[in-house]
Formats: C-alpha cells, sequence, structure tokens
C-alpha cells in the first residue's frame, strides 16, 4: 500500500483527470482533421507533383504518430486509475516500495520509483544499439 494520504490522492486524481480530459479532446482533433484533410483530398482531384505527396506523406506519419502517442498516454492513464481502484497506485511494480510523490506529480503516470526506472532505463537503452 502506497504512503500518499487522501489528500494527496485526491490532487493527483485530479490530474490525471485532467490530463485524461485534454488527450481525449486532443484525439477527436486529430481524427476530425484527419477526416478533413481526407474530404479536401477527395474535392482536390488535380495531379500533384511528387514533392507535394511526399509532404503529404510525411504530414499524414506524423499525424499518425502523434495519434499513436496520445493513445498510449491514455492508456497510461486507464492503468493508472487502475492502480488507484485496486489500492496499488504509488507503489513501485518492480520493487514494491513507494513511488515518492513529487514523482507522482510531476509524472502522475509513473508505475515504478525512480531508482528502478533508472535502472529498467539502462536496461533497455542498450538493446537498441548494435555492439560490433
Amino acid at each position: 500500500m502506497s504512503a500518499l494520504n487522501p489528500s494527496q490522492l485526491e490532487e493527483l486524481t485530479r490530474k490525471l483527470d485532467e490530463a485524461s480530459r485534454l488527450l481525449m479532446r486532443d484525439v477527436r482533433d486529430e481524427l476530425q482533421n484527419v477526416g478533413d484533410l481526407h474530404r479536401a483530398d477527395l474535392l482536390n482531384n488535380e495531379p500533384g507533383d511528387s514533392g507535394d505527396e511526399s509532404m503529404a506523406s510525411s504530414l499524414a506519419d506524423l499525424n499518425v504518430a502523434r495519434l499513436d502517442r496520445q493513445i498510449e498516454d491514455l492508456r497510461d492513464i486507464e492503468a493508472a486509475f487502475g492502480r488507484i481502484n485496486q489500492g496499488e497506485y504509488g507503489t513501485c511494480i518492480d520493487c514494491g516500495e513507494d513511488i515518492g510523490f513529487s514523482r507522482l506529480q510531476a509524472y502522475p503516470t509513473a508505475k515504478r520509483c525512480i531508482r528502478c526506472q533508472e535502472t529498467r532505463e539502462r536496461q533497455y537503452a542498450q538493446e537498441g544499439h548494435p555492439s560490433l
């Protein structure tokens, strides 16, 4: 069980709720923009040059990447709400120690204490770098 007091838990729950609302709005806006761009493409049947196509493709890729990140953030928030409901919020999933309130204020979806997160980042940072 986390060492968070009820006031701290309430503050963090409000932060998570606000972040969720903002992300949902951003996702809706992003999906609306994608739909608007698609409709504009259908209306504008003039052939463009390869530079136009390349720019459109790059923008579409950027929009998809941004949308993917927003959805991942929403999943993290939902997981945090799940930990709150189970009474596990604020407890490191690796070592079982308390996650500091200041860390949770800065990063409300944190599921690891600083020490375990740093260890994880060092461990997995090497996976993306081939060795000779």
